[in-house]
């Protein structure tokens, strides 16, 4: 079995082995990274060597720390990052580059329709009719998008978004609000099998889809890094958020929003940011919270969207791709029967 492993911000970690009699055997840790001594290698196969094949990432870590050397140095990678690449082999996982990857970056839709498609696309994806899929959202009109599980009335303020003509729906991950003008964000949705993220928790699933992105950022001159549990953030601020969404199909939701040059006055009238939440995030107003990238880069929205197309393809491969007249079709149909209903909107009051 192989399994690998990118740390978020460091090296790659990957892994060889058998399993004989419900325990791991002839297991081999190779990657990228740097380690100090040189044996501690030799340390680390011998601790993994012969646990139980169901041991679960944590276990897996604690064999290979008590393992180490004093003084041992692990750069780029932890003991976390082997029982995570563990779990990846064992679980059978796949890899980004196992598969075509497609992008879809269609025109200005209603906010209601990008909704529908994530919907739609990610159950195609399980089904097995769309291969994995990389989507950039674009919008000429402006929206508040909540959580599956926010309280509409506790997050919006609705008399400001009438008053600003700001539509307010709601999608089917969790997560918090996103305010949307056009041309202020950017936006992306991953489609993904579950076998990619194999092994991973759901809080390491978020990073390690995130990656490119990161990747892609540093690239434009950020300081970019990864928050847990869904935040890209920089040393100037916040940059955007992530959220998921599992389908029993085993297909995976995985979109961002990135901040590039919004109303931060109008997004305060519009959402109600709690003070309790503001101080979680070490604030002290709300128009202080997201870091637009346009102050960061200089750059127009359209190259900050190139330069991650172009990591994206660089790393993984992508193809350009359509939207099929049924997905369309079945999006549409669910707009009516279900995004664009008050029982959708308000499923919590």
């Amino acid at each position: 079995m192989h399994g690998e492993y990118k740390v978020p911000g460091g090296k790659l970690v990957v892994v060889d082995l058998d399993v004989e009699q419900g325990r791991i055997a002839n297991f081999r840790l190779a990657g990228d990274f740097f380690l100090e001594p040189d044996d501690a290698l030799l340390d680390i196969n011998r601790a993994v060597e012969g646990l139980p094949q169901d041991s679960d990432a944590a276990t897996i870590a604690s064999a290979v720390r008590s393992a180490l050397p004093e003084g041992a140095q692990l750069l780029g990678f932890s003991p976390e990052a082997v029982g995570i690449a563990v779990r990846r082999s064992l679980a059978r996982a796949s890899s980004w580059t196992d598969y075509d990857w497609q992008l879809l970056h269609p025109g200005p839709m209603p906010p209601r329709l990008h909704l529908a498609l994530d919907q739609v696309l990610t159950e195609e994806v399980g089904a097995g009719r769309r291969g994995p899929t990389l989507r950039v959202w674009e919008w000429n009109e402006p929206a508040v998008v909540i959580g599956s599980f926010q309280s509409l009335k506790n997050e919006v303020d609705l008399d400001n978004a009438k008053k600003y003509g700001v539509d307010v729906v709601r999608r089917i991950s969790g997560g918090g609000a996103m305010f949307m003008e056009a041309g202020g964000i950017i936006t992306w949705s991953l489609y993904v099998p579950g076998d990619l993220v194999q092994g991973l928790t759901f809080a390491d699933s978020y990073a390690f889809l995130d990656e490119w992105a990161i990747t892609a950022l540093k690239s434009l001159g950020i300081d970019a890094s990864y928050q847990p549990l869904n935040d890209i953030t920089s040393p100037q601020g916040k940059i955007g958020g992530a959220a998921q969404k599992r389908l029993g199909n085993g297909a995976v939701l995985h979109h961002v929003t990135m901040s590039y040059d919004m109303d931060r006055d109008r997004m305060v009238e519009v959402l109600r940011i709690g003070r309790e939440k503001m101080s979680d995030k070490g604030t002290t107003s709300a128009n202080k919270r997201v870091d637009p990238l346009k102050a960061q880069t200089g750059l127009s929205r359209e190259e900050i969207i190139e330069r991650m197309l172009g990591t994206f393809r660089t790393l993984y491969g992508l193809t350009p791709g359509e939207i099929t007249p049924e997905e369309l079709a079945r999006a549409e149909a669910l707009v009516e029967e279900k995004f664009a209903t008050d029982a959708w909107l308000q499923r919590v009051p």
